[in-house]
């Protein structure tokens, strides 16, 4: 009674790992909340501010402008000090004049090749035309039908704080993922201490009643030798001490070993149907000759057994349970289907997390087991291959040749 006592004391370290998780999972929401505003206030506030910029360099193209008409009516008491100051004033903003007819009068700050006279005014056209598309030009009218189109485009200190705030926001989103894969990391190194902890206690509380109980089988065969019930009693106890090593193998790896996939699956069958009620029907569907795939079977007949005894609470008891084997070109796949209630698609990626559980004496840690035996040990893949409401379900297991 003690050590029960002392192993159900343990549960509480599970239900506190799983408030960190929701504080991990709270810690999460306000990372990407607060990357959310700060790219939102930083967009906002670079907006106004490129905004701003914009209408003072229209402010001063209007003035260069002016200047440009001070030059073209020019006259004796014209101070062109002052006009050839603010033309020549301008080193930042890209600008080309035209004419009512068309044709360049002048240009600023564009790079073109002098060498390649009908070339550059080509392309100086065609980029005056882009700048009249953006609404970035200023005419002058010189009287008459004469006029000059001004157009210019954003100076390069606008076109860099514009996208200023979208490398900030990269730089944000970086740092959030940087950080909420640091947090699933620690959650995850968390995640393994409980399952080898849980795991290791379980295999260590189990030894010494099974001990007993081995010792017991020893005296009953001595008092009782024909009894006939004392061989499926040294049964469960070899059961049990195989799977208090199953327990305290989690956390370490296990040697795996080529091992006949139809035997693992047949001792579960066999060991699953004499336990379960007559209204289990348990089918196999295994192909002739062997399969042989790298194993470790102690661990493997125990993922297949706990999905059989998953599919016995999803059916109440009651329905048919089939597992299938096959070999396949680049795999090993073996099937639990059955009879029950069904899983919802929603939930086909939670039934594996910790703590994710519709029994109600149920701690959740069973297929997250399961997973972890199959992924990280055997480096194969378990699934739910289908499911549906009402009909049953599939759990699908892949192992990699």
């Amino acid at each position: 009674m003690r050590t029960l006592f002392r192993f159900f004391k343990k549960k509480p370290t599970y239900f506190t790992y799983m408030q960190w998780t929701d504080r991990i999972r709270q810690v999460k929401i306000l990372l990407v909340a607060a990357a959310a505003v700060i790219c939102a206030v930083s967009l906002t506030w670079s907006h106004f501010l490129v905004r701003d910029l914009q209408r003072e360099e229209r402010t001063r193209m209007e003035i260069w402008a002016e200047a440009m008409r001070s030059l073209n009516q020019a006259d004796e008491q014209t101070d062109l000090a002052l006009v050839l100051t603010v033309i020549n004033g301008n080193n930042t903003i890209p600008v080309v004049v035209i004419d009512s007819e068309g044709h360049v009068q002048t240009f600023r700050n564009i790079d073109i090749d002098a060498n390649t006279a009908a070339d550059s005014t080509a392309t100086l056209l065609r980029k005056a035309k882009s700048m009249k598309s953006d609404g970035h030009v200023v005419r002058l009218d010189l009287g008459g039908s004469e006029f000059l189109d001004i157009c210019y485009d954003e100076s390069i200190m606008i076109k860099r704080l514009a996208a200023y705030p979208y490398i900030q926001l990269g730089i944000v989103l970086v740092f959030a993922v940087v950080a909420i894969f640091a947090l699933l990391s620690s959650k995850r190194a968390e995640q393994n201490k409980v399952w080898v902890g849980l795991s290791k206690e379980t295999a260590h509380q189990l030894g010494t009643p099974i001990s007993s109980l081995m010792a017991w089988t020893e005296v009953l065969r001595e008092t009782y030798p024909d009894d006939e019930l004392l061989p499926e009693l040294d049964k469960d106890v070899r059961r049990l001490q195989m799977i208090a090593e199953r327990f305290s193998k989690i956390g370490s790896l296990p040697e795996l070993k080529p091992e006949n996939i139809n035997e693992v699956i047949h001792h579960v069958a066999e060991y699953i149907g004499r336990r379960a009620s007559n209204r289990v029907n348990i089918i196999t569907r295994l192909p002739q000759q062997p399969i042989y795939a790298s194993l470790s079977a102690p661990l493997f007949e125990w993922v297949v057994e706990n999905l059989c005894k998953n599919a016995i609470d999803a059916m109440d008891g009651a329905g048919t349970i089939t597992i299938s084997a096959t070999e396949e070109a680049m795999r090993y796949v073996v099937e639990v289907q059955d009879t029950g209630k069904g899983i919802a698609k929603n939930h086909f990626s939670s039934v594996f997390q910790p703590g994710f559980t519709t029994k109600q004496r149920g701690w959740g840690l069973g297929l997250s087991l399961a997973k972890r035996i199959i992924e990280e040990y055997h480096r194969g893949r378990i699934f739910v291959k289908q499911s549906e409401l009402g009909r049953g379900t599939t759990f699908r297991i892949e192992l990699r040749k």
